[in-house]
């Protein structure tokens, strides 16, 4: 009873994580840079606090809910991750019966002829019947805790693919959110486009008439023609991109292509969150999906190392039968017969030729791997959470340069064209104010574009809805913040 506590498997100890409150070098970022518009208006970070429930549900955007809402239903992905879940519950609950008696049960009926030349050939044999029955009993005592390192081994590799599970949420719903806000800003890009080119349009009508009546000459038409053109050469890869969109949210939602019926979203759709809670670096390890199951590799690694060293000692195995065996089926109830046996065995390895020894430095070594596995995964957590901020912060200063911007060329604009008209602008002037507005016109849709996909990847890379779920408490307390064990 007293070896039964013992256990060969070393304590879990985790690499120390950093206890300032940032991600980045110098201060944390506190909020972003706003306009007193909607489109630049800046973004506030909630240091210590969490989500409280999905994160999507920041953008305020029914559809997009309902959309991933689907899209977890329905994605193969995850359906997959849920599968390989079962198969380790159960490989778990396999790994458990080795912790109770195994019984077995056995009836036969044989009849059988012996030969009479045993006997010298003065008889010519007989023939007889046999009918036995017995119930049988093994058991296996966890003297040096093999058993339960086989069995926490098995369920670290279900608590992994539990975190697998979640971790493939986390990416299924950050890729949704991606693709809706690439499709919104995709779709704003061709309604702009198709507004500059509906101008430009109207100025070669212009220049037209200007050149009809002797104003200009008709290299100007030229000059408005070829603009007018590159303007619609524009279109065709927007609108490949934007189908690329859908069918990737086809994907994504479980369903073909060419059954997808849901149109692409807007820009006024979705609203970006101006407060984004940020755990501090403390508990991200314990937040993010991917970090816990890499940790849950660990633990499975170290109880290998428990089992590898649990060989160098004995295996013993205890079983019992009882039953009956008699010739006639009359007699198979009678005292006279029983059988019975009790057994005990003790399995010592004396010399394998150093494999032993070998297959705990394999252990190790797993051990090893499994360490550096994990503190590259804190690492690269990190430095997800580091570049969002930071690409947030320059987001934020980004949209309003290009906000200021786009009021400059629309005021330009307007004077070219009012000068143009009156023939107090040339037309080179027109022509420059017009490809200078349209420009920072796209500028401005694709910074607050990034803007929406850097507070997307904020959210994923701090784990998005999985804050604040239960851990395994036990787990939790016995962590050791050192190298190894």
């Amino acid at each position: 009873m007293g070896l039964s506590a013992c256990s060969f498997e070393p304590p879990l100890r985790l690499p120390k994580v950093p206890a300032t409150p940032g991600y980045t070098a110098g201060p944390p970022p506190q909020k972003t840079v706003g306009l007193a518009d909607e489109s630049g208006a800046g973004q506030e970070f909630l240091y210590g606090q969490d989500l409280g429930g999905d994160w999507w549900t920041s953008f305020h955007s029914p559809r997009l809910d309902a959309l991933v809402a689907q899209a977890l239903r329905n994605s193969p992905t995850i359906a997959a991750a849920q599968a390989q879940l079962r198969q380790a519950e159960a490989n778990m609950a396999v790994n458990a019966s080795i912790f109770y008696p195994q019984v077995t049960g056995n009836l036969g009926a044989s009849r059988s002829k012996n030969s009479g030349a045993a006997f010298g050939g003065r008889i010519s044999g007989f023939t007889y019947s046999l009918f036995t029955g017995s119930v049988g009993v093994t058991y296996y005592p966890d003297i040096f805790g093999v058993n339960r390192l086989i069995y926490r081994g098995s369920e670290a590799q279900m608590a992994y693919q539990r975190y697998e599970l979640e971790a493939a949420r986390l990416t299924l719903a950050g890729n949704v959110v991606n693709t809706a806000i690439g499709q919104a800003a995709t779709q704003a890009e061709i309604a702009a486009t198709e507004a500059i080119i509906a101008r430009e349009r109207t100025l070669l009508k212009l220049a037209e008439a200007q050149y009809q009546g002797g104003g200009v000459p008709y290299l100007n038409v030229l000059t408005q023609r070829s603009q007018v053109l590159a303007s619609e050469a524009t279109l065709p890869p927007l609108q490949q991109q934007l189908a690329v969109y859908r069918h990737q949210m086809a994907i994504l939602a479980g369903e073909f292509p060419s059954q997808w019926q849901e149109k692409p979203f807007t820009l006024e759709e979705i609203t970006l969150p101006r407060q984004i809670p940020v755990a501090l670096p403390s508990t991200l390890v314990e937040h993010r999906p991917d970090i816990q199951a890499a940790e849950q590799q660990m633990r499975y690694a170290l109880a290998q190392i428990g089992v590898a060293k649990a060989q160098f000692f004995p295996i013993v195995t205890l079983s019992a039968s009882f039953g009956a065996s008699s010739p006639t089926p009359g007699l198979f109830f009678n005292p006279l017969s029983s059988v019975w046996g009790i057994a005990g065995a003790l399995a010592q390895p004396l010399f394998e030729g150093g494999k032993l020894r070998a297959q705990e430095r394999a252990a190790y070594a797993a051990y090893d791997a499994t360490f550096a596995d994990y503190r590259s995964t804190v690492l690269g957590a990190f430095q997800q959470v580091a570049d969002a901020l930071r690409a947030l912060e320059h987001d934020g200063a980004s949209v309003r340069t290009q906000s200021r911007s786009r009021q400059t060329a629309q005021q330009a604009l307007a004077l070219a064209e009012a000068g143009y008209r009156s023939g107090s602008t040339d037309y080179l002037s027109l022509l420059n104010a017009e490809v200078t507005d349209q420009n920072a016109r796209i500028a401005l849709l694709r910074a607050e574009a990034q803007r929406f996909q850097d507070t997307t990847a904020l959210f994923v890379a701090l784990g998005g809805d999985y804050w604040g779920k239960a851990a395994d408490a036990g787990q939790q307390g016995s962590r050791q913040k050192e190298d190894r064990p």
